[in-house]
């Protein structure tokens, strides 16, 4: 996650948005400006276009089993008590709504990954400035991943994750 609210609903506003196509998100708008959001058309539209360009970059018929399970089971009540209905940033009362701990990141001592993806929901700029922002961070990039990148970027993702355990393990981890 981002280490802050308000820059994840500026991301999510502003550049992801912007991405999809200006009918489907319509829809989506309009479907959440009704606060419609137990339409079945509000999830059909969000897992067909913003998931699958997001969350995990794979057909939906392709998508694992585990993934599948985990939306199956989410537990609506808590997530949209922390975000809010929209996955266009976080709305409404959410508890997460005003959350931010950017200058308390500085205060973290152990070795640290941040990972950003190229198509993730969370900025991979910002998880980049979060890895530069600790006192040891490391950053990994995986070019073909969105937020589920063990999935869809696997060849950077596994040994990115591998290699970090590793060094830090060997005590040879060196913030970079």
């Amino acid at each position: 996650m981002m280490a802050s609210a308000a820059e994840y609903n500026a991301y999510a506003k502003d550049v992801l948005a912007p991405q999809m196509d200006p009918k489907i998100l319509k829809q989506l708008q309009d479907i959440e400006n009704n606060n419609d959001f137990d339409n079945p058309k509000y999830s059909e539209l969000l897992f067909k276009h913003y998931y699958t360009e997001h969350i995990l970059r794979m057909p939906l018929e392709k998508w694992p089993e585990s993934i599948n399970r985990c939306f199956k089971h989410i537990n609506p009540n808590v997530y949209v008590y922390m975000q809010g209905h929209s996955e266009f940033g976080i709305t409404g009362n959410a508890t997460l709504k005003n959350w931010d701990v950017k200058a308390r990141l500085k205060t973290l001592t152990v070795p640290t990954l941040s990972i950003g993806s190229k198509y993730d929901t969370m900025d991979p700029e910002h998880m980049k400035w979060i890895a530069n922002e600790v006192q040891n961070g490391r950053f990994l990039f995986c070019p073909n991943g969105s937020h589920l990148s063990q999935y869809d970027d696997p060849k950077t993702y596994f040994p990115g994750v591998i290699k970090f355990l590793k060094d830090v393990d060997s005590g040879e981890f060196k913030k970079g």
